[in-house]
């Protein structure tokens, strides 16, 4: 039997290298998103050639009830889940200054980004630590995915950068309760990443990156930089490590002068 990854907004972008990346590597794909079925069809179908099975579960992880309804599809499909892969998060809709940013907006990025993941994972963990009660030698993994957004002050868009921030903490506190089950959870913070959200600021960040220095390593990050940083943690390539932070982002991190 295939071990199984649930990843939440998996439809396209990083979600989606994920997802294709963890399938070539042997692993069943639980895909989670609220887009259409047509948007989620060929992540289904690039999983599947890499003769694995893949199901997808239009959600919206920050409502209770799609939240529970992943984990009873997602028991009725595979039986058992290994991996899970907090990916899913929005922007806000309007970038807007601190001094002006909405209360709708706020609730909004933080309903998705934070609430949502934090409470799939307590519902997940809980799965998880029964399947290992009955089988000790499961070794399931949690891993939230970031951003630089998580330390990096960007006063037009301060909801989402509190959201990341938030998610950090929540690495910690989980990777913490989780310990003594022998459930290791990891936070990977991506970087500048060409995706659908970064497209409308690409002649910006072309700018800083390869003119400006912004980043030591002089290109654009990929979906695959942060799927195979996933993947060798859902390989099980960190076995002594929780808590632990990956960054994928170019170098950006070294705060250089």
């Amino acid at each position: 039997m295939n071990k199984t990854a649930l990843i939440t907004g998996a439809a396209r972008g990083i979600g989606r290298g994920i997802a294709e990346e963890l399938a070539k590597n042997g692993f069943d794909i639980g895909i989670v998103d609220i887009l259409t079925d047509s948007a989620t069809q060929d992540v289904i179908s690039a999983c599947e050639k890499c003769g694995v099975k893949a199901v997808a579960i239009k959600a919206d992880i920050s409502k209770t009830d799609d939240r529970n309804r992943i984990i009873v599809s997602m028991k009725a499909e595979f039986s058992r889940l290994d991996i899970l892969v907090n990916n899913a998060g929005v922007a806000p809709r309007q970038r807007l200054d601190i001094l002006h940013a909405t209360e709708d907006s706020y609730d909004w990025v933080m309903d998705v980004n934070l609430k949502g993941p934090y409470f799939l994972t307590q519902a997940v963990a809980n799965w998880m630590i029964e399947q290992k009660q009955v089988d000790a030698t499961v070794e399931a993994k949690i891993i939230n995915i970031s951003s630089i957004s998580a330390y990096t002050s960007s006063p037009m868009r301060g909801e989402y950068c509190l959201s990341k921030a938030a998610v950090s903490m929540m690495t910690q506190l989980y990777a913490d309760r989780l310990a003594e089950f022998g459930i290791p959870v990891f936070e990977v913070r991506p970087g500048i990443i060409k995706t659908d959200m970064t497209s409308a600021v690409t002649e910006k960040y072309d700018k800083l990156i390869l003119q400006e220095g912004l980043t030591p390593i002089k290109r654009w990050g990929t979906p695959k930089d942060v799927a195979r940083a996933v993947t060798a943690i859902a390989l099980g390539y960190f076995p002594y490590s929780t808590g632990e932070v990956i960054n994928v982002d170019g170098g950006f991190h070294m705060r250089r002068l």
